[in-house]
């Protein structure tokens, strides 16, 4: 015999929880949208005021497991062997890559950690992150429904609504606590997610590279650093040069490199302060940019203020830099992600407007040596 809905309801009172189908179908998408745009504006938040971004995208994937527990019960009886079909194939797909994301991010808050070839746990859940849009379009080329289509409970499907981000915060406040009731690696990490490693012990911290940056060790007697653009004194020198000139390489800050793999590490680094640089060349008036650009071609911009407060370092912990960190310049970007260190500098540009080819060149350098 069916059951009505009430006596549903009574049976099982986690229903009352539930939106209507169409409703769940659109805040998954929805939820989606939030996990993949903070999830990229992530990789670029290295400060601390950035934290929230971090905690909105933790909620947002609680919250996603709800939702995806109340569709994937729903469609349960669709997936049986005997009635999949080709457009099925395509769900089963999406609920798998959904499934294996959320599963990786969890288990990376909670100390986990796996490798699969050269990736940490870490990308590959961003791999699969990145995947689950993808699939998701073309789970929708399929399964498109109008949100005109969902009905509106107003006060019951917000009082929902309500009670799903509640419960998902609960749970995400509740796995840091377990975190640190338990002890685990998932307890000691920085606001970003990273794990510590290498803090304080020169150049034995992590090795990364973007893309196909492996450039071959760079001769210090054949090395110069270029300084142009919008300046009124464009300057070349050498690394002899430097440690001899006025502006020294003797500068010395403290600074956490914070990677988008998953790790991060505190050092102090010793070079040449990049405001001392650009006061020696003269900034004009209409400078609003600075470009570190890589042997390999890598580049990336800092606007001219917070440039001055960075450095170009040849020191981490007392020792020369070696080759794999950057040797023999790399930039220290304090409150950037790793990636926007800069290795290998051999060109420093001060330019009015951002350069839009950066956006391609991280994704190209070192293809090109």
């Amino acid at each position: 015999m069916r059951l009505r809905t009430k006596d549903r309801l009574t049976v099982n009172p986690l229903r009352r929880l539930e939106p209507p189908a169409r409703v769940v179908d659109w805040t998954l998408a929805a939820a989606v949208a939030i996990l993949v745009g903070t999830g990229l504006y992530s990789l670029v938040v290295g400060d601390p005021s950035g934290a929230w971004v971090f905690d909105v995208h933790a909620i947002a994937a609680f919250a996603l497991v709800v939702l995806l527990g109340f569709k994937l019960r729903r469609v349960a009886s669709r997936l049986r062997p005997d009635r999949l079909t080709r457009v099925r194939l395509v769900s089963v797909l999406l609920a798998v890559t959904s499934l294996g994301a959320l599963g990786t991010g969890l288990w990376w808050a909670f100390g986990g950690s796996v490798r699969v070839g050269p990736w940490g746990l870490l990308m590959v859940h961003m791999t699969l992150g990145v995947a689950v849009p993808v699939v998701l379009l073309w789970h929708l080329r399929h399964r498109y429904h109008s949100p005109a289509d969902a009905p509106h409970h107003g006060r019951r499907t917000a009082l929902q609504y309500a009670a799903v981000v509640g419960l998902s915060a609960l749970a995400w406040r509740g796995q840091r606590a377990a975190n640190d009731l338990l002890d685990t690696a998932g307890a000691d990490r920085r606001f970003t997610g990273s794990r510590e490693e290498g803090s304080g012990d020169g150049n034995a911290f992590p090795v990364t590279s973007w893309v196909a940056d492996d450039p071959a060790p760079i001769d210090a007697e054949d090395w110069e650093l270029r300084v142009g653009g919008l300046v009124d004194e464009p300057a070349t020198f050498g690394l002899d040069e430097l440690a001899t000139d006025e502006l020294g390489t003797d500068a010395q800050q403290r600074a956490v490199l914070d990677c988008t793999s998953g790790w991060y590490s505190d050092h102090d680094w010793q070079g040449l302060a990049v405001g001392d640089l650009l006061d020696t060349v003269g900034p004009r008036d209409s400078a609003r940019w600075v470009q570190f650009r890589s042997v390999t071609g890598y580049r990336w911009s800092l606007p001219v203020e917070e440039a001055r407060g960075a450095l170009l370092a040849t020191h981490v912990d007392g020792e020369r830099i070696s080759h794999d960190h950057g040797f023999p310049m790399r930039l220290v970007a304090p409150g950037r992600r790793g990636f926007q260190w800069v290795k290998w500098v051999t060109d420093v540009r001060v330019t009015r407007r951002r350069d839009v080819s950066e956006s391609v060149a991280i994704f190209v350098s070192g293809f090109e040596e």
